[in-house]
């Protein structure tokens, strides 16, 4: 059981569940395109088994089951992503209507069971149309972006709580276009650059057009952080620490809020940023209404000077670990939260995503209270955190690792695709509902 209390947290803070739509969806046969996930995972060697996000979860077709799973265990909210490859298969142009008829009834099925729908634009699945033409790495692709975000918050922003332009701008770009893990596998410290520049821009110019179609969504970015610390007191590892957290942690949101990037960054990426970059900084950052931090692990960072470009390697501590290896380190939360208060004043800030891959529920429990812990630390000292979002309702295709992580309160058959609720369900439901039933 939880040592926390709903109530602890203040009265309008808000406990939801992600998912996100690769990972879950399925249904690929409604007159969706081709994603760059799609490709990636059917190119032998990208993923663990060579698993796919083909059928996934079903939650296509199971969305009212998972609905109710949502419910009954007492969330308030289930941030969603749009596949957007699903609604524009060419990533412009036509509208596909069974694209919008699904997410159509996937939104009123969320405010039929009083369920607050935190919607995501872009969680990693850029259409594949878009990337034949050079993806992030293409200006015209932030237009393409912005068009998309226009047409969403046309046809669903007056039923969305929030809606969030990019889900971890640092794994669209660094994670996939420097270290090659993610769709679309590159290894090019250019196509990097130009795609963490055009991320940014997609951004603001995305949130720009919602402004003026979804009057009523409140707007914001969500990033992972996570917590970069010297491997040891050399000045060259502070210095590798200073660098991983401007890349990691600072980057994306001193531009979509300050309008800048950090001076150690750029002065490494500036060959390859696109010509007048700097030109871009205002359209970058117009105003928003919220962050979203995801936080999962910290790493050490330890200097090599034969590393190129960012002269650094990652090597993980001597904490406890989840079952994919990430150290277990709460403290760190409370330091983001008040970090990202007193950088980026006056903006509520939600944990968009925390959790843990684990098969001990023991231990999934343990590490969700460490964490409400850190939040209530911070929200004692002056920040203004909002909400809680647990990765993940349902155990998924975990991306580049396949379906072995287990980040999941419901497990679910690899079979039959059925869902099985686990004890950590069951303690939030306790902590959520203090014993209430659901209604219908």
């Amino acid at each position: 059981m939880f040592s926390h209390k709903r109530a602890d947290f203040g009265p309008d803070f808000v406990f939801g569940v992600a998912m996100a739509a690769h990972q879950i969806e399925g249904g690929q046969r409604d007159g969706r395109g081709s994603s760059i996930w799609d490709t990636f995972a059917a190119t032998p060697g990208n993923t663990r088994n060579a698993d796919t996000g083909v059928i996934a979860c079903d939650h296509y077709n199971r969305w009212p089951e998972d609905l109710a799973l949502i419910r009954d265990a007492g969330f308030d909210a289930y941030r969603f992503s749009f596949a957007w490859s699903r609604l524009l298969p060419e990533g412009v142009g036509t509208v596909n209507r069974a694209g919008l008829d699904f997410y159509d009834r996937l939104i009123d099925g969320m405010l039929e069971r009083g369920i607050k729908p935190f919607a995501t634009l872009y969680h990693w699945d850029l259409p594949s149309a878009l990337q034949d033409r050079g993806g992030w790495m293409n200006r015209d692709t932030t237009k393409a972006f912005a068009d998309y975000a226009a047409m969403v918050g046309r046809h669903f922003g007056d039923r969305l709580e929030s809606i969030a332009t990019f889900n971890e701008p640092w794994c669209i770009t660094v994670l996939s276009h420097f270290m090659g893990v993610h769709a679309p596998g590159y290894r090019d410290v250019r196509a990097t650059a130009r795609a963490m520049h055009h991320v940014l821009l997609a951004h603001g110019l995305g949130i720009s057009a919602m402004r003026e179609e979804a009057a009523g969504a409140k707007l914001g970015i969500v990033v992972n952080m996570e917590k970069a610390e010297p491997y040891s007191q050399t000045p060259e590892d502070i210095e590798a620490a200073a660098l991983g957290d401007d890349i990691f942690n600072r980057f994306f949101l001193d531009g979509a809020i300050k309008g800048r990037y950090p001076q150690r960054v750029t002065d490494i990426l500036e060959p390859y940023l696109p010509t007048n970059w700097q030109d871009d900084l205002p359209a970058i950052s117009p105003p928003i209404d919220w962050i979203g931090i995801n936080y999962y692990t910290r790493f050490l960072y330890r200097h090599d000077a034969s590393v190129p470009v960012f002269p650094f390697v990652q090597v993980r501590g001597d904490l406890e670990k989840s079952n994919v290896g990430w150290e277990i380190y709460p403290q760190a939360l409370t330091e983001f939260l008040l970090r990202t208060a007193g950088d980026y004043p006056g903006l509520p800030i939600y944990v968009t995503e925390n959790g843990i891959s684990e098969t001990d529920e023991a231990k999934r429990i343990a590490f969700f209270d460490k964490h409400f812990a850190a939040i209530r630390a911070a929200q004692q000292q002056g920040a203004d955190v909002r909400g809680h979002i647990a990765w993940t309702l349902i155990d998924n295709f975990e991306w580049a690792e396949g379906y072995d992580p287990k980040f999941g309160l419901v497990g679910m058959d690899p079979v039959t695709r059925d869902r099985q609720p686990k004890q950590s369900y069951y303690d939030f439901q306790a902590m959520l509902t203090d014993g209430r039933q659901p209604t219908a």
